[in-house]
């Protein structure tokens, strides 16, 4: 067995092999979905993949959405600072004409909400959209100087 995976095709199917493509399911046998791998093929959808960093100025996500137009997709605030980012993708007409051989790019709704810090400005949150990234800037308030604390000496 091949240390090297072939990017060429002849893939062995073990379980021995580190770089094989087959994914063992404990579960796969039993009448309900694994949890580790769900059936629903919309499920990659679904569970959208979002980043959330943290920089000087500002909280920045971002979400890979392919395919999405802006007009798609919603970006709410709630009042207790909870950004909410939303959307759905409708599945492609079918023509009876039409034979499917294989249907992969997941299609659905999709919601992730996050609770966000304190320190931000609620009412400057920006949002773009550009090549099927979704960018999502929350920005931050300065940070509150703490007030100096100087000790005094104690004489007598």
């Amino acid at each position: 067995m091949s240390m090297i995976p072939s990017f060429f095709g002849n893939r062995r199917s073990s379980i021995f092999d580190p770089f094989s493509l087959d994914v063992w399911d404990p579960l796969k046998d039993f009448p309900f979905p694994s949890p580790s791998f769900p059936r629903d093929e919309n499920s990659a959808f679904v569970n959208t993949r979002i980043d959330w960093k943290e920089t000087p100025e500002a909280h920045v996500f971002r979400a890979d959405l392919p395919g999405l137009r802006k007009e798609e997709v919603k970006v709410q605030i709630e009042d207790d600072r909870v950004l909410q980012i939303s959307g759905e993708r409708n599945v492609e007409k079918e023509d009876k004409n039409d034979t499917w051989h294989r249907v992969e790019r997941s299609s659905g709704k999709f919601s992730r909400r996050f609770r966000l810090p304190e320190n931000t400005k609620m009412n400057q949150v920006k949002a773009s959209m550009e090549n099927g990234v979704l960018t999502v800037t929350v920005p931050k308030e300065e940070a509150v100087k703490k007030p100096e604390v100087k000790s005094i000496e104690i004489s007598g």
